[in-house]
Order: C-alpha cells, then sequence, then structure tokens
C-alpha cells in the first residue's frame, strides 16, 4: 500500500495498536528514514492511551519500556546496533515475549524471531509517500 503522508503511517500504527495483544510482536523492516521510529511512535502512543508520550528511539539504549493501561508492557527494540542474536539473551527478550514487541531492524533476531509476527515493511516512494507491504495477523 501508498503511506502520502506521515499521518497516513502514524493512522496504520493506530489501527495495529488497536489489534495488538499480549505475546504480539510487530517487526519493523526497511532503510533508514523510511519510518519505521514513525510508526512505532504513533503505535505506543495509541497503545497507552498516551498521545504525548515522549518516545525517544532505543537506538544506543537498544530497548524501552513503556506500561499499558490494564496491565503488561509494549517494548520497543531497536537492533541496528547488534551485531547479531547472541546479546538478544541479555536483553531479556524471552521476558519481553510474553508482552507486545515492536522491533526495529528484526533481522538481527535470527533464531529468536517470534512466531506469527505483523510484519511491516517500509520503502521510500514518490515525495514524502512511504511504500508499506503488511504481512501477518491473517486472522484479524
Amino acid at each position: 500500500m501508498i503511506l502520502p503522508d506521515l499521518a497516513a503511517t502514524e493512522a496504520l500504527a493506530r489501527r495495529h495498536a488497536a489489534m495488538a495483544r499480549a505475546g504480539d510482536a510487530v517487526l519493523l523492516e526497511g532503510p533508514l528514514g523510511a519510518g519505521k521510529s514513525a510508526y512505532a511512535r504513533a503505535f505506543l502512543r495509541a497503545i497507552t492511551g498516551d498521545a504525548a508520550l515522549e518516545v525517544p528511539s532505543p537506538t544506543f539504549t537498544l530497548v524501552q519500556s513503556y506500561d499499558l493501561p490494564g496491565g503488561g508492557a509494549a517494548h520497543h527494540l531497536d537492533l541496528y546496533r547488534l551485531d547479531g542474536p547472541a546479546g538478544l539473551r541479555e536483553l531479556g527478550l524471552d521476558e519481553m515475549a510474553e508482552d507486545i514487541m515492536l522491533v526495529e531492524w528484526p533481522d538481527r533476531l535470527g533464531p529468536f524471531t517470534p512466531p506469527a509476527p505483523l510484519r511491516i515493511a517500509l520503502d521510500f516512494a514518490d515525495g514524502d509517500a512511504r511504500r508499506a507491504q503488511v504481512t501477518g495477523w491473517d486472522n484479524r
């Protein structure tokens, strides 16, 4: 699908946040600047119910966690700086899998890729537009 502007990317993220539940993973793929962090920010603001939520990029911390209303958490992982799956155990990936995970650069997950994720592949289109390929969550 074509997302003509940032507002369309944010609307897609809000739709997915409304469908998300504990144990879900959203894998965000695409080149630098394609909109992965913008999608994650809108998703997290929607799922926490806080439109003003501060959502810094976890590029250096690798993971940022957010408490959800009613319990549980959402974890935003940016694995760009991770060399491969070896460092994932130290992050507590097993525990995070019980909650909701948004993962940028999911190719670094290797064998730790969660089962049945929602995959969002973002790429550049004309101007400010983005091309999004969405796969997964077929039963939703």
